[in-house]
């Protein structure tokens, strides 16, 4: 390879990458990479700072491989020079011009921010027993920010109601404490903030904003700032002075603390306030909310048709509103009514995530005797030792969530009361999120109940 081929071939990567992401995107990351020096051995490039070679290297790394020389070990044969800042002088002839006072304007800080959705408050959340405990934090923080949970780290799965809960506090904090500035901002949104800010030289613009100006933080999907060591150390630093302020943050995360791989200062912080685990809503929560969405399309649906579609519509509430969604247009085009036939007809690409075959108790005991190393005679017995005690109580937990019989019934498998079932679920759902192992484990016994 000639370096006019190297020079050639960075072209072809800019070009390639540029069809691949958002004008913004290539904007920040790509456009201030210039080429310094090119060989058929190695290319040279000077980088803005080094946020960019991070990035670049972080999430191009197979792609640079591909289009560029490579060294023996496999990885890009590529250097970085990081630019220097260029320093303009005044004109030798030129006034003093009087510098006006830099205050927070919408160029330093509304660039990546969200607008509040005016849907999600708390008054359209509907309320179940897998996401009672993280509604109730949040009015709380929301009722006194700065003063009760700080920070507040809300988990839980894609689509399960977590940024409606990050906008309602939101609202309710912006209508009851009119006087609090809200910031509302995704990780990657901080991210492209600090690499624009560095772009036009005016980070210290921007640390102002966030660490004086701001008296609630909140940030959605905080998981995108795994592997990203300085953006990591930035957001690190605002975090820490705006806890020592008493502002209030709020985070959201598809995992827990320990599970996110972030540095161990990093995830200490985000455990200094109360960490939250919201779950997939049960049956009668699915169907509450399935009857929620409807009205609001000003649809009527039978409630065994509600409770058909909640059956097989398991994974999150985002599918029950496209299905919601779905069922309105045929609705209005085709002004028919809602029937299950219709719903099977309508819905049957989202339907056929639904189990084929009904998970037994005994399917969940076995699960749970063989991931927790215990007999099945002891998930059914009346030992107190802790290990046979906690997989007794996952069994219970799970056997209430796969198995559509009612507690009492359940209790028959375990020859328990159902107060004692009910008891065991709500002692398993505080440990979910909190103990790491435990929740590894019963994801363990999840897998093989739904892959059998």
């Amino acid at each position: 390879m000639l370096a006019c081929d190297t020079r050639e071939a960075w072209a072809q990567f800019l070009e390639f990458v540029k069809n691949r992401c958002t004008p913004t995107a290539f904007g920040n990351w790509f456009a201030p990479i210039r080429i310094v020096e090119a060989s058929a051995e190695e290319i040279t490039l000077e980088v803005p700072n080094i946020f960019v070679q991070e990035y670049l290297l972080s999430n191009y790394k197979k792609d640079l491989v591909a289009f560029l020389p490579t060294l023996p070990n496999g990885e890009p044969a590529i250097k970085f020079s990081v630019a220097s800042p260029v320093k303009k002088a005044p004109a030798a002839s030129a006034a003093p011009t009087p510098v006006a006072e830099e205050r927070p304007s919408e160029e330093s800080s509304g660039l990546y921010e969200i607008k509040l959705n005016t849907n999600y408050r708390f008054s359209s959340f509907i309320e179940g027993g897998n996401n009672q405990f993280v509604k109730s934090a949040a009015v709380g923080v929301a009722s006194r920010p700065g003063v009760s949970y700080n920070p507040l780290f809300i988990h839980g799965g894609v689509g399960l109601g977590k940024t409606h809960i990050l906008h309602s506090i939101g609202h309710h904090i912006k209508e009851n404490h009119k006087k609090l500035r809200v910031q509302c901002i995704t990780t990657e949104g901080f991210i492209n903030d600090l690499v624009d800010h560095l772009r036009k030289k005016s980070v210290d613009r921007m640390k102002r904003f966030y660490r004086s100006d701001v008296d609630v933080l909140l940030v959605d999907d905080i998981q995108f700032l795994q592997n990203r060591l300085n953006f990591e150390e930035e957001f690190c630093n605002t975090f820490e002075t705006l806890i020592n302020q008493n502002k209030q943050i709020v985070i959201t995360s598809d995992k827990p603390p320990a599970q996110l791989k972030l540095s161990k200062r990093v995830i200490d912080r985000m455990e200094w306030g109360l960490v939250v685990h919201m779950g997939m809503p049960e049956l009668e929560t699915r169907v509450a909310i399935l009857q929620h969405k409807a009205e609001l399309k000003g649809l009527s649906i039978p409630n065994e048709v509600a409770f058909f579609i909640a059956e097989h519509i398991q994974s999150n509430v985002r599918q029950l509103e496209g299905a919601i969604n779905r069922l309105s247009a045929h609705c209005r085009l085709l002004n028919v009514a809602i029937t299950q036939e219709m719903v099977e007809r309508t819905l049957k690409e989202m339907l056929v995530t639904a189990p084929r075959e009904k998970i037994t108790v005994e399917q969940v005991l076995k699960s749970v005797a063989a991931i927790f190393q215990v007999s099945i005679n002891d998930l059914k017995g009346s030992s107190r030792l802790k290990d046979v005690a906690i997989a007794r109580q996952v069994a219970m937990y799970l056997a209430k969530e796969y198995v559509k019989d009612s507690l009492i019934t359940l209790g028959l498998y375990f020859r328990k009361t159902h107060s004692t079932i009910l008891h065991a679920c709500k002692a398993i759902e505080k440990k979910i999120g909190a103990d790491e192992q435990l929740t590894r484990m019963i994801q363990m016994v999840r897998r093989n109940l739904e892959t059998a």
